[in-house]
């Protein structure tokens, strides 16, 4: 990965999102010799927001699970059903 200043990106902003965009490697920025934040492309960042998004459905269907509040398969079916028509 790719570390850059602050002062840098203020700087190059033009350059450095090129090569964010042809490399399509995340870019850290720091300031103070700390990290303050990652640039990644558009395509990474919805991929991650995609897979964040399944990942908590994925937890809310286990904590239903785990409170009892479950149906049958059947009833699941039915229920489906009425959102796709």
């Amino acid at each position: 990965m790719k570390t850059e200043l602050v002062t840098t990106l203020k700087r190059q902003a033009t350059q450095v999102l090129k090569e964010l965009k042809d490399k399509k490697e995340p870019v850290l920025i720091t300031e103070h010799g700390k990290p303050s934040a990652y640039l990644v492309d558009v395509e990474h960042f919805e991929k991650l927001n995609k897979k964040l998004a399944l990942l908590e459905g994925l937890a809310r269907g286990e904590k239903a699970i785990q409170e009892g509040r479950i149906i049958s398969n059947e009833d699941a079916k039915k229920r489906m059903n009425r959102w796709l028509k």
